[in-house]
């Protein structure tokens, strides 16, 4: 499974980029927002430092501003994705896009029909929101599922990328489901590493060195 860590700040980017683990970002307009810095700016320097894709989403909302959004959007870079609603201009520009080789993430997926039209449209990546549902009530990584099934039965290549994650048992599930991509806050991801037992028993193994006198070299 593919990791993405999903914000805008370059330092927590280019610490999880250096451990070697990191496969991709996600970015949107709030999460720019929050960087304070200039948009395209932002997008350019992410992609200059991470070699996989680099989600930078559209703001507007009819079909031909998002083509021209993204048209700015794939000049950036070669691993941009660029980033489209799921919505009925959102997947007439995803058609297009994928069609003349530009990867492409459809956001705002809420139901596996939805996954399933963008699929059809040739998404490159479909990005349901679990937590966004699990905060209403319902299971989100219920859709997880329901598009993985789905996807299997007709061989589509677009791969499930999960967002939205709350905290680490939603990576946890994505990854027994079987979805391709998750994509989390940095702070989720730190999480991954920590346990209380990791850390006792490094405390023992460093308290027993000591007693040796011993050093390595």
């Amino acid at each position: 499974m593919k990791f993405f860590v999903d914000t805008a700040d370059i330092g927590d980017i280019r610490e999880l980029a250096e451990s070697g683990l990191l496969d991709g970002v996600t970015t949107n307009p709030s999460l720019i927002h929050k960087s304070g810095r200039n948009f395209l700016e932002v997008v350019k320097e992410i992609a200059d430092l991470v070699p996989g894709p680099v989600s930078a989403e559209v703001v507007a909302t009819d079909h031909d501003e998002m083509m021209r959004e993204a048209e700015i959007l794939r000049k950036l870079a070669d691993n941009i994705a660029v980033k489209v609603p799921l919505t009925l201009d959102g997947l007439k520009a995803c058609r297009a896009l994928t069609g003349d080789g530009t990867m492409v993430n459809v956001t705002l997926c809420f139901t596996a029909n939805q996954a399933l039209l963008a699929a059809k449209a040739g998404a490159s990546f479909i990005s349901p929101f679990v937590g966004r549902h699990d905060d209403i009530g319902f299971d989100g990584m219920e859709i997880i599922s329901d598009i993985r099934i789905i996807y299997d039965n007709y061989d589509f290549a677009t791969e499930i990328l999960v967002a939205s994650i709350r905290h680490p048992v939603h990576i946890l599930q994505s990854a027994k489901i079987g979805a391709d991509v998750i994509t989390a806050p940095p702070a989720v991801i730190r999480q991954l590493f920590k346990h209380p037992l990791t850390d006792r028993g490094l405390e023992g193994f460093a308290a027993d060195w000591a007693k040796t006198g011993q050093s390595i070299g």
